[in-house]
């Protein structure tokens, strides 16, 4: 049996590996198909070969049957699901939707973010509409659809299983798709959610009606009293947010500010539910109960409970029903499917007398988490999840410890081993690791799991126990800073390609096995490519340019031989966040990006949003601007004003800011008219980025006398009414004309009849919620690269 065990559980992640490499789904006949073929091949292979050869034979049977039967069994699922997706016509149609509050509902500002579960929809008119079983939704308070004109009353306090008639308008799972960026729509498919949309709570529109409590979802409206009651017993809000990420999973309680001091010190894992919560727990539980079985004699002397049913199955299953329930309240998250498989696994052996080797447990419980959620393959949780586990099976660390000094010297060699092998995998999932991480784990794992964490679960028989959990997280917090706060906490290095990160694993793992000093020794040397690796730039003389895709707003990245340049910095989301901490810094860190110059070309926030997380990254480079002197964004940093007249060449490349000029300042004009406008040309080849410049200012540049001519352009103003007039087009003549636009925006951009403008030019026009990030090189002028396209799988968004 055991020789089945790992072929089988091997080729279940491989099958399932390869199904989520597809870009369009197959058939449904053809995943069952290959399932019934893959049976008889099987069968075959198992009934007619003998001997050690057929053993050979019978593994790679095994293998291959339960390669072909994970894939078949993911794209039934995929098939399934696609079916029930959103009705592109019902986009952007103001809908009456009844339903119930699913979960946790999230709070940011004056708004709220939930899932909803549909019972029933109609379109204004009475007649009824099919939507997916569940939306994910806003509910804005303060600004009716970003206009500070039409304010509305924020949402009203919601809670899970409460039933509710809204008025939402509805769109496709879209997400931003960039080079190493997160793949949103990829969450949403996975968590279920085939469409997000958001509430119409204005003057005009049929105000929300509450239709009762049910009994739906219990769960979720257990986990919200709990939160509420954290909040009435922790004054501070941002402590009483981790309290409630480690008691009830929920991690967007905590603070952007904590997630980058946990990130920068390497103990991010210790603030949500993770697998060395739920072991503790399970471990706390087993020994109480084994503890009471042994002595079951006392209380019950005629017929002791260990006759019927030993003290260590009693102790095990009770572990493993306390993870179990444990998890699904905290979220069930990938690291407490993966304890709680593992333990189940454990109690199931224990139960038949087996031995496995652990391994081989490891294996099988990867599989059956992949069995019941594929797409977590695609998650860095798993990874660092399973990754972690694994490197404590093959050194030892798993073997117990009878002293107190033994175990200070085991978690020593753990917290070593995790710090240096776990270091390739989050350089290649994240693209830096923590260089103070080991000494802040040393004191957060201990303190986290011995006191904060057993106060939280104490709270809920004595609150009080919340008030000593957030003094000992204050603690920590204030050590954590000052070990985040040191100059080199984190070190950077660019994405290194697949083979490269794999043969780092495989490294990392050689090194943490018991074997002989040399072949760990030739384990290290495998990872050194990807500590060295450095990302391939533009030749001399050549450049590069990267739209980024972040929605209504400018960000591109320019890239010459040895500088770079970013224009614009994308767009603010919400006070937790912005383009810069959510798109463009991941992205500069994964190419190893050193800017020299940042042009923010106005003070809009859909220019500027991203401004304080890049400056903040990129201290060292200068920055060109419009913003006026007394905007707040000029505290960030020294800025330099950007006039007509300003140029320099760096590697050969030429960059001219053409507009505005000094006398344009004075005459006090909109923000949009002051647009910091740049043309970047080598040899026969140039750009021009227009910012949010209008008619007027393309006046004003035809008038200038100024070389406008380019092979690629930023459309002004993202293709509104107001920009891309005829004559501004014949004299820029682009070949590529990039929009970078929000999906669906509010604004209609790019406008129907500025884009017939290009078409009639025979200009190829870029959409970037078609495109996803572009990428184009002055040497190949009318080739655009599209990220969507270049990693095409069938949970994205086509339109």
């Amino acid at each position: 049996m055991f020789s089945v065990i790992t072929p089988l559980a091997l080729g279940w992640i491989a099958g399932t590996a390869l199904q989520l490499q597809q870009a369009p789904l197959s058939a449904g006949e053809v995943y069952w198909g290959l399932s019934a073929a893959a049976l008889a091949m099987a069968f075959a292979v198992v009934r007619f070969t003998r001997g050690l050869a057929g053993v050979w034979l019978q593994a790679a049977a095994w293998f291959a049957l339960a390669a072909v039967l994970a894939f078949a069994q993911a794209g039934v699922r995929a098939s399934h699901y696609a079916q029930s997706a959103l009705n592109p016509a019902l986009e952007g149609r103001t809908l009456q939707v009844v339903g119930i509050v699913a979960n946790l509902p999230q709070r940011v500002e004056d708004s709220a973010r939930f899932r909803f579960e549909v019972a029933s929809a109609r379109e204004s008119d009475g007649a009824l509409v099919q939507l997916p079983p569940q939306l994910l939704i806003g509910w804005y308070g303060n600004r009716l659809n970003g206009s500070d004109d039409k304010l509305q009353p924020p949402p009203v306090d919601l809670h899970p299983g409460d039933r509710w008639q809204l008025a939402v308008r509805l769109k496709a799972p879209h997400g931003h798709i960039n080079p190493y960026g997160f793949d949103y729509e990829l969450w949403l498919w996975e968590q279920g959610l085939q469409a997000t949309g958001y509430v119409r709570n204005g003057a005009k529109d049929t105000p929300p009606q509450w239709l009762g409590s049910t009994w739906a979802h219990p769960v979720e409206r257990l986990r919200q009293r709990v939160r509420s009651a954290i909040d009435a017993h922790v004054a501070d809000r941002a402590v009483a947010g981790i309290v409630a990420a480690l008691l009830v999973g929920d991690q967007a309680a905590i603070e952007r500010a904590d997630w980058d001091v946990f990130r920068a010190t390497g103990v991010a894992h210790l603030m949500a539910i993770s697998g060395l919560h739920i072991t503790g727990l399970a471990w706390l539980a087993a020994l109480c109960v084994g503890w009471l079985w042994r002595r079951s004699d006392v209380w019950s002397p005629r017929q002791p409970w260990s006759l019927w049913l030993p003290a260590p199955i009693a102790a095990s299953a009770c572990a493993a029903g306390v993870a179990l329930a444990y998890a699904v309240f905290t979220g069930w998250g990938v690291p407490a499917q993966r304890t709680v498989w593992m333990l189940g696994m454990v109690m199931l052996l224990r139960v038949y007398g087996l031995r496995w080797p652990l391994m081989q447990v490891w294996l099988t419980v990867c599989a059956v988490v992949l069995a019941l959620d594929p797409w977590a393959l695609m998650q860095a949780g798993f990874w660092l999840s399973f990754v972690a586990v694994g490197v404590l099976f093959a050194s030892g660390s798993h073997a117990p410890a009878n002293t107190v000094w033994a175990s200070a010297q085991r978690m020593w060699r753990e917290q070593w081993l995790m710090s240096v092998c776990l270091a390739p995998l989050t350089l290649l999932l994240f693209h830096q690791v923590s260089v103070v991480g080991l000494f802040a784990n040393l004191l957060a794992v201990p303190w986290v799991t011995l006191v904060v964490t057993p106060l939280c679960l104490l709270g809920l028989v004595l609150p009080f126990a919340w008030s000593m959990a957030a003094e000992a997280l204050q603690w920590l917090v204030w050590l954590l800073k000052a070990c985040a706060g040191v100059s080199w906490a984190q070190w950077s290095a660019p994405a290194a390609p697949l083979w490269v990160g794999a043969a780092a694993l495989v490294g990392m793992g050689v090194w943490a096995l018991r074997v002989p000093m040399w072949l760990r020794w030739f384990g290290v040397a495998l990872v050194l490519p990807v500590l060295s690796w450095q990302t391939p730039r533009p030749a001399h003389g050549t450049f590069e340019l990267v739209a980024a895709d972040m929605g209504q707003g400018h960000a591109v990245l320019v890239r010459t031989a040895t500088h770079s340049l970013l224009y614009d910095t994308g767009p603010r989301y919400s006070a937790e966040t912005d383009a810069g901490q959510r798109v463009l810094v991941p992205l500069l860190r994964a190419w190893g990006e050193r800017l020299d110059r940042i042009v923010i070309s106005h003070q809009d926030s859909d220019h500027s949003g991203g401004a304080p997380a890049v400056m903040a990254m990129q201290p060292q480079a200068g920055v060109l601007t419009s913003i006026a002197t007394e905007h707040p964004l000029q505290q960030l940093g020294a800025m330099q004003r950007c006039e007509r007249g300003q140029l320099w060449t760096w590697d050969g490349v030429q960059f001219e800011v053409l507009h505005p000029s000094a006398s344009d300042y004075e005459r006090k004009l909109k923000p949009n008219a002051l647009s910091c406008v740049l043309r970047v040309s080598a040899h026969n080849t140039s750009a021009l980025l227009a910012g949010d410049i209008e008619a007027a200012q393309e006046q004003d540049l035809l008038q200038s006398d100024q070389a406008l001519q380019a092979d690629w352009l930023l459309v002004p103003h993202h293709g509104s009414a107001t920009s891309s007039t005829p004559a501004f087009l014949e004299a820029v003549q682009p070949s590529v004309a990039i929009v970078q636009a929000g999906y669906r925006n509010r604004f209609g951009h790019p406008r129907p009849d500025v884009l017939r403008r290009y078409s009639d030019l025979g200009v190829l026009v870029v959409q970037t919620p078609r495109c996803g990030a572009s990428t184009w090189h002055s040497e190949q002028p009318k080739l655009v690269q599209c990220e969507r396209n270049q990693r095409q799988r069938y949970w994205q968004h086509v339109f």
